[in-house]
């Protein structure tokens, strides 16, 4: 079990009450005068966000939080965000099942920490405050989720100096193991003999080999095969239409979709849903060299399309076509990709909330409606044909990023995608920020996940697995 967590209640585990300004006065009718009187003293009237440790003989016997009437999975991150190390039990009656496995995700998730590369005493993060699960057999469900975020958020936060396409494969190699699957990686030159030329091309000018990462678990099981595609640019300098310092700050995050896909397939695998699965990961640098790939070139794809590069900076498309080629090679039943792809899919929903845009309607509307119920949200924007003739070269099969801007830079992006799977093959993608420069209770500046969640509950509800929200 996580450390995070525990399942046994002791003589030390300390009751977290969670009041509403409505629920307060009758709370304090059943409690000591002591109590009330230290409440009052430290002003907690249980607007929401004040918290409040009561103690009794130098030792902590009672936290008082005050909540919203709805409590949000955020409230519960920003609880365990400020409290010390000890064992506690949410002290209250949620209203369902899918609520209490909110607040044990969201408790969970607050307690992230990056430490890697802090020096003597901050080297050592504090021990973090560990909560009572419930026990209603959700357990396994709870921590996948926990352990999930945690793995993308780590590769995420990485540095590309420690985190290049050699560093992803080992991340994809040792997922694989702990599961059982199995993990085939293919490196530098054989991505030619292989037929991955887009793939090869965005990350040859790199000193360190680009790699497609291949796992397969449960490839001979009597079960639907789901493929999961990440974009893993491990550092995005935009190539020979190099970013500005500004752009570039922040492109150790390019490898988040791959981030992503790792942590749904960690999570998939720890609660053995009913699918045959396949993770297909392009791991590549994007930089500049005498050899890289420049704007104007031919490259003839995987699938034999003709691609005109209009600019080395929109690498990521690239890369996922290959690997979308190949994963529609199977005729999985259904594709999922991540990726870090365009700023115009924040400008449209924000940091917070991932666009998506697949081939059917109904599959990116339940993925919305499963995202609600997850607080955990992504926003479908249309797959608009009519801005298709705009991705037409006058001397290839496709321009790779347009030949007019009209703007909906999301909406192209995923016309280009979309040209690389087959039209009967259930396909979203998913376009979101990574690295988030809010500060927030539970939500610490860095790598963030988005989509996980979301993507879990729908892949539960199509599979017919209920092991986290039944």
């Amino acid at each position: 079990m996580l450390e995070i967590f525990t399942n046994s209640e002791t003589t030390k585990t300390i009751p977290v009450s969670l009041l509403t300004k409505r629920s307060f006065k009758d709370w304090q009718k059943s409690q000591p005068a002591s109590t009330i009187s230290w409440l009052k003293d430290m002003e907690f009237d249980a607007s929401p966000g004040q918290l409040c440790i009561v103690s009794s003989d130098g030792k902590l016997t009672q936290v008082v939080a005050g909540f919203k009437e709805r409590a949000e999975l955020w409230d519960y991150a920003s609880l365990s965000a400020r409290l010390p190390y000890g064992e506690y039990r949410i002290d209250a009656e949620l209203e369902s099942p899918l609520e209490t496995v909110m607040a044990s995700v969201g408790w969970g998730l607050g307690t992230y920490s990056f430490s890697r590369y802090k020096s003597g005493l901050d080297k050592k993060p504090k021990k973090p405050p560990v909560l009572l699960l419930p026990d209603q057999g959700y357990q396994d469900g709870i921590q996948g989720v926990i352990k999930a975020s945690f793995l993308a958020q780590d590769l995420v936060n990485t540095p590309a100096s420690d985190m290049g396409p050699e560093e992803l494969a080992k991340a994809g190699e040792k997922l694989a193991k702990e599961h059982g699957a199995s993990c085939n990686v293919i490196v530098g030159d054989q991505l030619i003999e292989q037929n991955y030329p887009l793939i090869h091309a965005v990350g040859r000018a790199s000193s360190r080999a680009p790699r497609l990462i291949d796992i397969k678990w449960r490839e001979n099981a009597k079960a639907p095969l789901l493929t999961l595609v990440g974009k893993g640019v491990v550092f995005d300098s935009g190539g020979l239409n190099i970013k500005s310092t500004g752009g570039m700050i922040t492109m150790k995050g390019d490898m988040g979709g791959a981030a992503h896909a790792l942590g749904l397939a960690g999570l998939i695998m720890e609660t053995n849903l009913n699918v045959r699965l396949r993770v297909l990961i392009p791991a590549v640098e994007n930089s500049i060299s005498a050899n890289a790939y420049r704007p104007s070139d031919i490259i003839t794809s995987r699938k034999g399309l003709t691609v005109e590069v209009g600019n080395t900076d929109a690498e990521g498309r690239l890369v996922l076509a290959d690997a979308l080629a190949e994963a529609s090679s199977e005729n999985p039943d259904m594709i999922i990709d991540f990726a870090t792809l365009t700023g115009a899919g924040i400008i449209a929903t924000g940091p917070d909330i991932p666009v998506i845009i697949g081939n059917d309607d109904k599959v990116c509307q339940d993925l919305m409606r499963c995202s609600r119920e997850v607080e955990d949200l992504v926003w479908q924007l249309p797959l608009h044909m009519g801005y298709r003739s705009i991705m037409d070269s006058p001397i290839a099969d496709l321009h790779s990023i347009g030949t007019s801007d009209i703007g909906g830079g999301a909406i192209t992006a995923a016309l280009f995608l979309n040209e690389f799977v087959d039209e009967k093959i259930a396909w979203v993608h998913m376009d979101f920020c990574v690295l988030k420069y809010i500060d927030r209770l539970g939500r610490p500046k860095g790598a963030q996940t988005s989509g996980i969640r979301a993507s879990f509950r729908y892949l539960e509800e199509r599979y017919g697995f209920q092991g986290l929200s039944k």
